[in-house]
């Protein structure tokens, strides 16, 4: 099972090409928690309670779960560069600090699946849900590109970012506490002077 994981990274690597990695060491910082809470601030303070406590929860509870699998069931998975003996020819993208340890699942991959998904509910445009899950795939993959991650690391925790999401729409948009009256008013009410 662990040389099919091997094997499967190194396949995933040799598709490397050169001009890429600038993108991906950029898209991956998308993923790294920093991007969801902004985006959860400025929904604090432009949209309504529901918008930023979806936001808020949908990537709190994501992380939540992906953290405590990562440290506390999953703690002795590895990352790739501890295989480095194993994977002769393993393309490492230069300017990238790799970790060793606490592989599975990703947390970027998480936090990528998350937040686009929980902004494609509030954006409710078929054209951005799309763009959404393409952005979402590129910033878990930039994982396995890097080689901080393996594949089955981001199918986890692009699964738990969808998870936490459904989670939190179905408390939020479905439930009957989604029916109170204050979760549409503005947190932050703006006030024109004249």
């Amino acid at each position: 099972m662990a040389h099919d994981k091997l094997d499967l990274h190194l396949s995933v690597n040799k598709v490397v090409v050169g001009v890429a990695d600038r993108f991906f060491r950029w898209i991956t910082h998308a993923g790294d928690g920093m991007v969801p809470t902004l985006i959860s601030c400025s929904l604090l303070v432009l949209g309504s309670w529901r918008s930023f406590l979806f936001m808020a929860m949908s990537n709190s509870l994501g992380g939540l779960i992906a953290q405590l699998l990562k440290r506390q069931v999953f703690g002795e998975c590895d990352r790739p560069v501890e295989f480095l003996a194993e994977m002769p020819g393993l393309n490492v993208v230069q300017g990238v600090e790799l970790h060793h340890h606490l592989s599975f699942p990703s947390g970027h991959a998480t936090a990528a699946f998350s937040m686009c998904m929980a902004m494609a509910v509030l954006l409710n445009r078929v054209g951005w849900a799309a763009l959404l899950a393409v952005l979402a795939s590129f910033i878990a993959f930039s994982r396995v590109y890097l080689s901080q991650h393996f594949t089955e690391d981001i199918l986890a925790g692009a699964a738990i970012g969808v998870f936490s999401c459904t989670v939190s729409y179905v408390l939020l948009y479905r439930s009957k506490w989604a029916q109170r009256p204050w979760i549409d008013r503005r947190p932050i009410a703006w006030h024109g002077r004249g």
